[in-house]
């Protein structure tokens, strides 16, 4: 299990107006518990020792929250001064992450494992003789918040590329694994980590796992009460 983690936070949460006006996204309660606890308290019992975070708006809440935690050990990265988008800011966290392969988590989505923990399963699937990333993958017909069209599809071995129109296929489930050597070069101002994904597949190295569970993502205002009933029906509300 890679024992750094970054946890993409520092988003502005314009589609959950009005409650971002005065709450950070990630702050956002669902079933009693901000989103990014869902996925800090998945990295705590999948023994990740420290999870750096990036921060943007309303930063001081967000620091304030994240300063009560007592494991994983937090970091904050700070992006108050420039909001770098997601490949910006895991290249400007880059030298608080190391050297050594680690996972990288958005904070507005989460999963319930059905059996085997999924970031576990992640760890011993992951193979960095052939792979820059592996990324944790849902199911359509296992989410719940998901609007919009597949992301990736996948080949036998588990190679992944970009889903074209009509294809089924998965979608993101917002982790994965990733050497840090897939970001040698990378520009360090504002860009998304489309960028990344693009070039671990131009070269055969982007691998996917598909999440063994249901994967929820909370996007609106409107996402939270079907979040909280999909939780509720899995046994899995607080």
């Amino acid at each position: 299990m890679p024992q750094k983690a970054m946890m993409l936070a520092a988003g502005l949460g314009t589609r959950m107006r009005p409650l971002t006006e005065t709450t950070p996204k990630p702050l956002v309660p669902v079933a009693g518990k901000p989103l990014i606890d869902w996925g800090l308290d998945a990295l705590q019992r999948a023994g990740v020792a420290e999870v750096v975070v990036n921060v943007h708006h309303l930063p001081d809440l967000m620091t304030a929250h994240l300063g009560r935690r007592t494991a994983p050990r937090i970091t904050i990265s700070d992006e108050r001064d420039m909001l770098l988008d997601s490949g910006g800011g895991v290249v400007k966290a880059l030298p608080l992450l190391g050297t050594e392969p680690f996972l990288v988590l958005n904070a507005d989505t989460f999963w319930i494992d059905r059996g085997e923990p999924n970031l576990g399963r992640l760890a011993l699937a992951w193979d960095a003789a052939r792979m820059n990333i592996l990324m944790l993958l849902a199911d359509p017909a296992s989410a719940t918040g998901h609007t919009g069209k597949v992301d990736f599809t996948m080949d036998g071995e588990g190679r992944l590329e970009r889903a074209r129109e009509g294809e089924d296929g998965f979608i993101y489930a917002g982790a994965f694994i990733v050497h840090p050597r897939l970001f040698a070069g990378a520009p360090a101002g504002p860009h998304s980590l489309n960028m990344q994904f693009d070039q671990a597949a131009a070269s055969g190295r982007f691998f996917g796992l598909p999440l063994d569970g249901h994967w929820i993502t909370v996007g609106t205002p409107g996402a939270i009460a079907p979040a909280e009933a999909a939780l509720r029906r899995l046994g899995a509300a607080p």
